[in-house]
């Protein structure tokens, strides 16, 4: 297929750390659509599926927020949830989005509606950077101001 017709978002790089945060968390949100579908109570699905991977709730707390999983651990999902070797580094297709997420997307929404078209430039550009550098300008100024000069 010519680069023209590819789409732009199969062009980009995915970033490891989110990919295999996005797969564990569809991982779980297959195994929990499973676990309620045979009847089991919602209650403890999370500390059974963290069992089910042999990690401890307090890990799977951490992996769901921020803490990167490292190949190791990937390599340990894949064994113990039946997927092949790397499949926690592929990505795979569209997720559903996290509540984070469309919180996110809700509050953009209401922020480019209220806002005029200079205010809507700003705030382009500025996901524009952000998307593109992968850092805040918050964190690159902070960064910056505590760099050696």
């Amino acid at each position: 297929m010519p680069p023209e017709s590819v789409a732009p978002e199969t062009q980009q790089v995915a970033n490891p750390t989110i990919t295999r945060r996005r797969n564990v968390l569809a991982l779980f949100q297959g195994y929990a659509e499973r676990a309620l579908a045979d009847g089991v109570a919602p209650k403890g699905l999370e500390q059974a599926f963290a069992a089910s991977l042999q990690i401890s709730p307090s890990m799977w707390s951490q992996i769901k927020s921020a803490r990167p999983i490292g190949d190791k651990l990937a390599r340990q999902i894949e064994v113990l949830s039946g997927k092949g070797p790397g499949w926690m580094d592929e990505v795979h297709g569209t997720a559903a989005l996290t509540p984070s997420e469309k919180g996110f997307l809700d509050l953009s929404l209401r922020a480019w509606r209220n806002t005029n078209s200079i205010g809507r430039k700003q705030l382009r550009a500025y996901v524009a950077a952000v998307a593109e550098s992968g850092v805040s300008s918050e964190q690159q100024s902070t960064s910056q101001a505590s760099a050696p000069h």
